[in-house]
């Protein structure tokens, strides 16, 4: 909901997967009134699972993970995953909003996340654990919610 000021202010390219692109521009009035925002502007790229986002000399690979949202994206590079609410350190994004699933982002999880190497640590969009980090190797094993 910060996506016009945080556009203006830096010049920045709003980026979404191509599956969450109309939801982008629909944000419910109330809930724009209760946050006090303004609606977002249309995405300026919209992307899908297997393309690279580059930014400089970094190539941040998309993983479509929807389950939380439709158009749920994880970003990886070599070595890291920032999950963004599909996976938090010892839980998981919320699925009882509009267009949300438990069974779609248990599979994200399992199918997507789970399958890559153990070591690559896992930055999520909410620092809700006991540490602001994790590695998947770990999520595998202590996860409570979904474990490997």
């Amino acid at each position: 909901m910060g996506n016009a000021e945080m556009a203006k202010k830096t010049g920045a390219k709003i980026i979404i997967h191509e599956e969450e692109a109309p939801y982008l521009v629909r944000t419910p009035p109330d809930l724009l009134m209760m946050f006090k925002a303004t609606p977002s502007p249309p995405a300026d790229i919209m992307v899908k699972e297997g393309e690279v986002i580059q930014l400089g000399q970094i190539g941040l690979k998309v993983i479509h993970t929807p389950g939380h949202s439709p158009g749920g994206m994880s970003l990886y590079l070599d070595g890291m995953v920032f999950t963004g609410d599909t996976l938090f350190v010892g839980s998981v994004g919320r699925t009882d909003f509009p267009g949300s699933s438990w069974d779609v982002l248990e599979a994200s999880i399992r199918k997507k996340l789970y399958v890559l190497p153990g070591e690559t640590v896992v930055f999520p969009g909410h620092n809700y654990g006991s540490t602001p980090t994790s590695t998947i190797q770990y999520e595998r094993r202590h996860n409570s919610f979904v474990r490997g």
